[in-house]
This record gives C-alpha cells, sequence and structure tokens, in this order.
C-alpha cells in the first residue's frame, strides 16, 4: 500500500509540473500574439529564441516575416490550445487559430527553455486533424 501512495504522490506532481509547464508555454505564445495584434514587433521579438532573433535581426525584420507569412498569427480572430506534446526532444504546443476571415488553421509552435524562460523557435503549418494527403 505504502509503494502504491508513494507512486501516486510521484505521478501527482509530475502531472502538475507538465500542466504548470503547458500553462507557461501558452502564456508565452500568447503574450507574442498580443503584442502582434497591436503592432508592438518588439515586445514580440522577446518571445522568439535566439535562432529565430539571430535569423531575422531586427523586430522590424521579424514583423515584416509575420505579417507577409503568418498572417493568422497577426491578426487572429480566435486562438485554441491544443495538444502539447515532446517530439525530438522539443516541445510543440499545438494552436487552433481562426483568422479574420473564418479560416481555420493548426499551427505547432516549437518551444524551447532558455535561461529566460520558455522562448518560440519556430511555427509550423499543420494539417488539420482528421485530413491526410
Amino acid at each position: 500500500m505504502r509503494k502504491w501512495m508513494i507512486g501516486a504522490v510521484l505521478a501527482i506532481g509530475l502531472a502538475g509540473g507538465a500542466l504548470a509547464q503547458g500553462a507557461e508555454i501558452e502564456g508565452v505564445i500568447s503574450s507574442q500574439i498580443e503584442a502582434f495584434k497591436v503592432d508592438d514587433f518588439a515586445e514580440a521579438f522577446t518571445y522568439a529564441a535566439p535562432s529565430i532573433q539571430g535569423m531575422f535581426r531586427t523586430p522590424e525584420n521579424f514583423g515584416r516575416m509575420v505579417t507577409q507569412g503568418y498572417p493568422m498569427v497577426w491578426r487572429p480572430a480566435d486562438v485554441t490550445y491544443l495538444d502539447l506534446h515532446e517530439e525530438a526532444g522539443r516541445y510543440v504546443q499545438v494552436v487552433r487559430i481562426e483568422d479574420a476571415q473564418g479560416t481555420v488553421h493548426f499551427l505547432g509552435y516549437s518551444m524551447i527553455q532558455t535561461g529566460d524562460g520558455w522562448k518560440i523557435s519556430g511555427v509550423q503549418v499543420l494539417d488539420a486533424p482528421g485530413v491526410s494527403a
């Protein structure tokens, strides 16, 4: 009985840690999206991983890429957080975004943990669930 209790306490503790981690990741993505909504590309850039910051070098370049390549993120009508999973040693948060025209997009946000907290290391447009090529 004692082993079962220890196992249950450990499982609950691990689940709580995963929930907290998920909440932190969602918070980072939400904060970046909120910055995009008001065209605060300097703030949005702070949520990008160092590798992304190095690639785009300035918030202006980053903002241009987002407005041209990811308009659904720049001006979303609705954002819903779905699955958070580990994939090839990184965390991927799946996000359902409805754009201003009512089109639904599914995005995979690759996340890394840095000394400054969670950062977005990439975003990939995903196939809709249940759709295969």
